[in-house]
């Protein structure tokens, strides 16, 4: 999907409906909004116009991130208004032009993608996924919104341990604009038609990175959700106080959809502690325990497994816990493994009462 939108990226000259931005030094969110909106039937054959002439983008269909304007009804989406204060639901973000396209727009591309009514739960669910998971760094970024309050982060004497390397969805898109030293054409006609295939090339990154994303959402995430649904109803019949939940077939994504379970559950005393599941997808598959942790993102579990058998392996290990067909304890304590799923229950269990 993405490579052949970017292919078919037409810039200035053309029979389909025009779409405005600003030329000049781009950025990662009018890049992102033009490769969405292409994504759709109406903009399918769309020509690009990058110009700040207010006479030239007046003949544009959509414009995004430039001409002072937010109005829907006219497809004006951009964000640089001194009154402007539009955010996601839910989120406090200022919306950038990517947020605003796909706040007008995103859903009928989910729709297309899952191939499902753009008011079904299915839709609304990866909606709201995909802004908090990838297109709210776009609106902050470019709005100069830092993910931590600098302030209070002074306050208690946090400084980063390294830099990041500029490996930021912005950045990345930032390093394809021109360099300060680099030749420009003397023609103005070629020099803004250089800066414009510049410009393509980092619509299609970043959009290639939008569609890898959904794809995975709508493909692997979403279907995860139901599974983890079962597991986490199920979770009594492996311990009478729900601490141990088991997928059955192999191991999916199932952190946050876990804790979103179990808040909407409202059950704060007995949460899930341990998570069974087979390493592959087949009978004789060797069984993994892995400690839930506090967080989605934390290195620190809930109860990790005991501290005499982390870092034991095998023969050990078995000696160690007391349960045979051991395979191995992490030395951090969050993940181990047995070859049977009696054995790794067994070791849940006793991993509970250690």
């Amino acid at each position: 999907m993405a490579k052949n939108a970017a292919k078919r990226l037409k810039t200035s000259e053309g029979t389909g409906v025009r779409i405005g931005t600003h030329n000049g030094h781009f950025h990662a969110d009018e890049a992102l909004a033009v490769y969405m909106l292409r994504l759709l039937p109406t903009y399918a054959d769309s020509v690009l116009v990058r110009t700040r002439d207010p006479a030239l983008l007046e003949t544009c269909h959509t414009v995004v991130d430039v001409g002072g304007e937010y109005d829907p009804s006219r497809n004006r989406y951009d964000h640089h208004q001194r009154t402007f204060s539009t955010t996601f639901p839910g989120r406090e973000t200022k919306l950038s032009s990517a947020g605003l396209v796909y706040l007008h727009f995103g859903r009928a591309i989910i729709a297309q993608q899952v191939r499902k009514p753009e008011d079904s739960p299915e839709v609304g669910v990866i909606w709201t996924k995909v802004y908090e998971a990838f297109v709210e760094a776009l609106d902050a970024h470019d709005n100069g919104i830092s993910k931590y309050d600098a302030a209070k982060l002074a306050e208690a004497g946090i400084e980063p341990r390294f830099s990041s390397g500029g490996f930021t969805l912005g950045a990345m898109v930032g390093r394809l604009n021109p360099n300060w030293n680099d030749p420009v054409p003397e023609d103005r006609q070629e020099a803004q038609a250089a800066e414009d295939r510049r410009f393509v090339v980092a619509s299609e990154r970043i959009g290639e990175e939008f569609s890898r994303g959904l794809e995975y959402y709508a493909g692997a995430w979403l279907p995860a959700r139901t599974i983890v649904q079962e597991a986490y109803a199920k979770r009594l019949q492996y311990d009478p106080e729900g601490r141990i939940m088991v997928f059955e077939g192999q191991s999916l994504p199932w952190k946050e959809h876990l804790y979103t379970i179990e808040e909407e559950d409202g059950n704060t005393d007995k949460k899930v502690l341990y998570v069974l599941y087979p390493e592959k997808p087949r009978p004789d598959a060797v069984w993994r325990i892995q400690a839930v942790p506090t967080t989605e993102n934390s290195f620190e579990s809930r109860k990790a497994l005991p501290e005499p058998w982390r870092g034991a392996r095998d023969s050990q290990l078995d000696e160690v816990s007391g349960v045979p067909g051991g395979i191995f304890v992490h030395a951090a304590g969050f993940i181990g493994g047995n070859k049977t799923f009696e054995g790794a229950k067994a070791l849940t269990e006793k991993a509970i009462a250690f």
